[in-house]
Formats: structure tokens, C-alpha cells, sequence
């Protein structure tokens, strides 16, 4: 972003730049959740759902690459070492100690609810004011909606499973 460009946004850049970082930080956690999860994962539609995982993981390293550009775009400089990750971050990174696909489909849920809010605050934080940030928040905010109702369209075919297992035993 040029020196004119970063003149006439309208917030504080240098709250807007902690948030971004927030954000990476959490779209790097969320990337290793979803990958390391998918890999792990045990239980009833595995095979159905494991490929789904990867793309969320893909589309959350995208969303790294974005917040990334635009932090440099507007003169800040991103998270350098993962070891900050865990201290910029608001949301949670569950280990799959636990591989059962319920359990690791709950992590990724809770997951995503946390970048939804995350989201929808850079939103509002830049509405009308960073249209680029915007844009690109609102961007990802819908691709994280999505994540969002894929996990639990996924945990209530599970739960149909179960109860139509139940009928088939009585």
C-alpha cells in the first residue's frame, strides 16, 4: 500500500495491525487443527470427511496468506516466530489427543466460532473506513460460516447414524 494509501484510512493502524496479527495467528493454529486432525481422525464417516478437513486446512492457510499481504500492505509487520502464536491468539488450539471424528469435528467447531467472532469484529472495525481490510475480512468471515455449517451438518449426520443404529438393535 502506498504511503498516500495508508494516510487516509480512518482507524488506528496500529489496533487494526494487533488484530490482524491475532488473526494469523489463529489461521496458523486452525491450518495445524484441521490438518493434523484430518490425519488422526478415527470413527464413522472418516473417509467422507477427512478430505473435507484438508481443503478447510488449505483455505485457512489462504486466509494466513491474506492477512499476511495486508499487514505488510499497510506498513505492519506480521508474527515472525510461531512460538507467538499461542500469545496473539484468542482461540483455542485443542490437541487430538483424542482421534474419535466427533471429538476432532467439536475442536474444529469451537475453532471456527472463534475466527467467526474474530472476524466480524475486523469488520466492523474497518466498516467504512480500511474498504481493502474490509473486503477481505467479510471474505473470509463467509468462507469461515461455511466451515462452520459443513462441521455441523457432518455432526448431525453422525448423530443420525447413532440413532438409526439404535433402531436397528431393538
Amino acid at each position: 500500500m502506498g504511503q498516500h494509501a495508508v494516510k487516509i484510512l480512518k482507524l488506528n493502524t496500529e489496533q487494526l495491525i494487533k488484530m490482524l496479527n491475532g488473526a494469523l495467528a489463529e489461521e496458523w493454529l486452525a491450518y495445524y487443527q484441521y490438518w493434523i486432525g484430518a490425519r488422526v481422525m478415527e470413527g464413522p464417516m472418516r473417509s467422507e470427511v477427512e478430505p473435507e478437513l484438508l481443503v478447510h486446512a488449505d483455505q485457512e492457510l489462504n486466509h494466513a496468506v491474506q492477512v499476511v499481504e495486508r499487514i505488510i500492505q499497510i506498513g505492519g509487520t506480521p508474527i515472525l516466530n510461531p512460538s507467538q502464536w499461542m500469545k496473539h491468539s484468542e482461540c483455542a488450539y485443542e490437541e487430538p489427543t483424542d482421534p474419535y471424528i466427533e471429538v476432532i469435528l467439536n475442536q474444529n467447531l469451537i475453532g471456527e466460532r472463534c475466527a467467526i467472532k474474530r472476524y466480524q469484529q475486523i469488520a466492523e472495525f474497518t466498516h467504512g473506513k480500511d474498504h481493502a481490510t474490509h473486503q477481505m475480512s467479510i471474505g473470509i468471515l463467509n468462507e469461515e460460516l461455511e466451515h462452520e455449517e459443513d462441521i455441523e451438518s457432518w455432526l448431525v449426520d453422525i448423530e443420525r447414524m447413532r440413532e438409526d443404529f439404535k433402531k436397528l438393535r431393538m
